[in-house]
């Protein structure tokens, strides 16, 4: 099996993350944020191509509003940008949407896209999706990422129902989860990660019910 080239997407790692209504919170947002920029330090270690991807919304939106402070990248990643990292502006919430993200990625002849940042709940989950029609395999980093709690007329999930779900609904058909730690690991061995699929996802989701209903 041939090594994956990899490339990694640092997406919306803003002030808007931090402070405000949509604040990250679980897992918490201080220690993802330390393992974005471990997974930064991995990709620069291996040569990696790294694209950075800030969202910006017109200067009268709630939330990142073109020219604000929470629209602006975190401090401590907006220190460790370098000029051979790509920077990208997005509208949408798939990274792909509307930008160059990928002619970027045929360009560096990228198969697989390592997603982290922010929210799993939105632009993460967006973003996978969309990797499949541009023929890119798609890792997501667990702990690398973070969810908000949700509330609204449907219902209620806090912070770490809401990312650990979509976190097996992704590894089940969508992207290949794992965590820092794994994913460099892999790297360094130059191997993909592992990825589960739906129909095992939901055999092993429908013995678990079984199992559960004789416990």
């Amino acid at each position: 099996m041939p090594s994956p080239r990899r490339a990694l997407v640092i997406i919306d790692v803003q002030q808007e993350y931090f402070h405000g209504p949509l604040t990250i919170q679980y897992p918490p947002r201080e220690e993802s944020l330390e393992r974005i920029l471990d997974a930064l330090g991995i990709a620069e270690e291996r040569d990696i191509p790294v694209v950075v991807v800030q969202h910006e919304n017109p200067a009268e939106a709630a939330a990142f509003a073109s020219g604000s402070a929470r629209q602006e990248l975190h401090p401590k990643l907006a220190e460790r940008l370098r000029s051979e990292h790509t920077r990208i502006v997005k509208r949408f919430a798939s990274a792909f949407d509307g930008t160059t993200l990928a002619n970027w990625c045929q360009e560096r002849e990228a198969d697989t896209l390592t997603l982290v940042g922010y929210m799993t709940n939105n632009c993460i989950l967006a973003t996978a999706a969309a990797g499949g029609p541009h023929d890119l395999a798609i890792e997501v980093l667990s702990d690398a990422t973070g969810a908000i709690n949700l509330s609204n007329e449907i219902g209620t999930a806090p912070a770490r129902q809401v990312h650990e779900t979509l976190m097996t609904l992704l590894h089940s058909n969508l992207a290949a989860v794992t965590t820092t730690t794994a994913w460099a690991k892999n790297v360094r061995n130059g191997i993909p990660c592992a990825k589960s699929n739906l129909i095992s996802s939901a055999s092993y989701g429908e013995n678990a019910d079984a199992r559960g209903s004789t416990d």
